[in-house]
């Protein structure tokens, strides 16, 4: 079993987008059974929101399922709990470790990692580029299922 938490801000806007379009991937791989997906967690207060409806516009038009969503905070034993602690950008990143105390494991990291990149996926809270974020979420998500898939990671 792969357990992945994706992280960011606020919880209401990348990460659950992520989640849900990271369950479309592994579903339509026929891989549902070996992966646990969640991000319920941000790093700032946000608690009990739900997704942004602007983020479910945007998974609606490119037709990816989702689910209800409530926001809540990383936990420290979150680290324990998860084999990857995917975050969208630099901050969520030292905020991960700031919450977990560390990361001696190796297991936090940015999404677009995945895809042999160090950008940030901006903020589309603050950007309203919806659009754009879904993109790169995208893009992370498929390169991180393709590492996991060839166990490369």
């Amino acid at each position: 079993m792969k357990r992945i938490v994706f992280v960011c801000h606020g919880n209401i806007c990348r990460s659950p987008m992520a989640e849900f379009i990271m369950k479309d991937i592994v579903w339509n791989g026929d891989k549902e059974a070996e992966y646990e997906i969640t991000s319920k967690a941000a790093t700032k207060d946000a608690l009990g929101l739900e997704m942004d409806t602007r983020a479910k516009r945007v998974l609606e038009k490119h037709h990816v399922p989702f689910g209800t969503h409530h926001a809540s905070l990383l936990q420290k034993e979150d680290y324990q709990k998860y084999d990857y602690l995917v975050g969208m950008d630099e901050e969520n990143f030292f905020d991960m470790n700031r919450i977990t105390g560390g990361d001696p494991e190796k297991k936090e990291t940015k999404l677009l990692n995945f895809v042999s990149s160090w950008s940030d996926i901006e903020d589309p809270w603050y950007t309203g580029d919806f659009e754009k974020a879904y993109q790169e979420i995208q893009k992370g998500c498929k390169g991180l299922f393709e590492k996991l898939e060839n166990k490369s990671i």
